[in-house]
């Protein structure tokens, strides 16, 4: 691609970010048919197919690459035209994390930036194991991951270990395991999984107890609404000591594993981009979540 066509480039971003051709072009303002066309320019200049017409649409490798490209493009020229404290066009920052970092420490991470109302954040949520994906994709500046490979051009500083135990309401361990965790006791209590990606019951389990076959389980992809049906009684599973140190401590709930848990490392990824805003956010995560999270070797 001899020439960036960022018309072209505008139309593929809004396509992946929007999730279906008829949502970006009302967001670009323009027809269904000349983001089509937008793209398939776009394509006939890089000589290669840069979106998969699937449901939802989704990038190429080499239309991942040219995202990420525009959209450092446009914060960096954000950047330019906006300092801290002057008027201007605001840029738009978006980061990838997990629920549990986001229903704990992230918001006192990001609440200078935000309150200033210099910069808005995007911020989008997935299982840790997987938000790496979306900065491969070009969809966020930044991630907190589990995954230590390095993303090329971007940098990765650990951040420490998100520590979780395994509890239940007094009642329910009662009922369900009045012989302690036991490999018998799993394949018939219900747990709580946050989604079909959340891998840390199943982890525990194996860890505990040894049993590495299916068991009973409910899904409740709402991080705070997950505490609350484990606080009701209607399942067991995984808590970071965050979001259950107070509970454990007033008997509300109980761990079901006493002198054991499963410590996450956590590790910030970023595009290696410096703006005013890049290098606040990045700072003032990783000394948030080391203030609250277990420091490691």
């Amino acid at each position: 691609m001899s020439r960036v066509d960022y018309r072209g480039l505008a139309a593929l971003d809004a396509v992946i970010d929007y999730g279906s051709f008829d949502k970006a072009a009302a967001a670009l303002s323009i027809t269904q048919s000349a983001v089509s066309q937008r793209i398939r320019m776009l394509e006939n200049s890089a000589g290669e197919l840069l979106i998969v017409r699937s449901q939802p649409p989704a990038p190429t490798e080499a239309g991942q690459r040219l995202i990420a490209h525009y959209r450092q493009v446009r914060l960096l020229e954000a950047a330019l035209d906006k300092r801290p404290g002057e008027s201007g066009e605001r840029p738009e920052i978006a980061i990838a994390v997990n629920a549990d970092s986001a229903a704990t420490w992230l918001q006192e991470a990001v609440t200078p930036l935000m309150a200033s109302g210099d910069c808005l954040l995007q911020i989008r949520l997935d299982d840790q194991e997987h938000t790496l994906t979306m900065l491969r994709e070009g969809r966020v500046v930044g991630c907190v991951t589990s995954e230590t490979a390095q993303v090329p051009g971007t940098t990765v500083t650990p951040l420490g270990a998100m520590r979780y135990f395994c509890v239940a309401a007094p009642d329910f361990a009662a009922r369900w395991f009045p012989d302690g965790m036991t490999a018998q006791a799993v394949q018939h209590a219900p747990v709580m999984n946050f989604d079909r990606k959340d891998t840390l019951q199943t982890r525990f389990i194996a860890q505990r107890t040894g049993f590495t076959g299916r068991y009973p389980h409910h899904a409740l992809s709402s991080s705070d609404g997950y505490v609350r049906f484990i606080e009701a009684g209607l399942g067991y599973g995984m808590l970071p000591i965050q979001q259950c140190e107070r509970q454990l401590r007033d008997g509300t709930l109980v761990d079901l594993a006493p002198g054991d848990w499963l410590d996450v490392p956590l590790v910030w990824h970023m595009w290696d981009i410096q703006t005013p805003f890049t290098r606040a956010l990045s700072d003032n995560l990783i000394a948030t979540a080391r203030k609250w999270l277990i420091s490691t070797p």
